[in-house]
């Protein structure tokens, strides 16, 4: 993950302008180096599993974090947090349901699968940019994540125990 060309982001979003607005407030905090951007269910998993036009990936590269909305073509967000969160590689990726639905339902489906946070999409643009830029900046750059397996396993001195 520490190579510059690692996806910190991965922002999944069927919506053109909902997607747009995203990425500019994003650039706006300077926190769009390193997105990549899914366009639905299935495409997201595909890279973050590292299958069809993803397989050269290696599935150690995990983004920082997942912005993931709810209501997707193809294969939901409900269903993409189900498989990211019973994988044993990906289950700690933070990922935060960022959609328009209220519906409790969809609420509590998604902290019972263990989401991190669940936003509610604001409707206006400035309030829309504000939350993404607030989310990125807590996200990519105040959230301590876990380790690596493999850097936990290393001792002060370097060597590994």
């Amino acid at each position: 993950m520490n190579r510059p060309t690692a996806v910190e982001l991965l922002l999944v979003e069927d919506n053109p302008e909902d997607l747009e607005m995203a990425l500019r407030a994003l650039r706006k905090a300077n926190l769009a180096n390193h997105i990549h951007v899914a366009r639905d269910g299935a495409e997201a998993l595909e890279f973050i599993f590292c299958e069809g036009a993803h397989v050269g990936r290696s599935i150690a590269d995990t983004p920082k974090v997942i912005l993931l909305d709810l209501k997707l073509p193809k294969i939901d967000g409900i269903e993409v947090l189900k498989r990211l969160k019973d994988d044993p590689r990906t289950k700690i990726i933070p990922v935060v349901m960022l959609t328009s639905s209220k519906e409790q339902s969809d609420v509590v489906a998604s902290y019972k699968l263990g989401v991190n946070s669940y936003i509610v999409k604001p409707v206006s643009f400035e309030q829309f940019n504000q939350a993404v830029r607030e989310l990125g900046l807590f996200w990519l750059l105040l959230n301590q994540p876990p380790q690596k397996a493999e850097k936990q396993a290393q001792r002060p001195d370097g060597s590994h125990g």
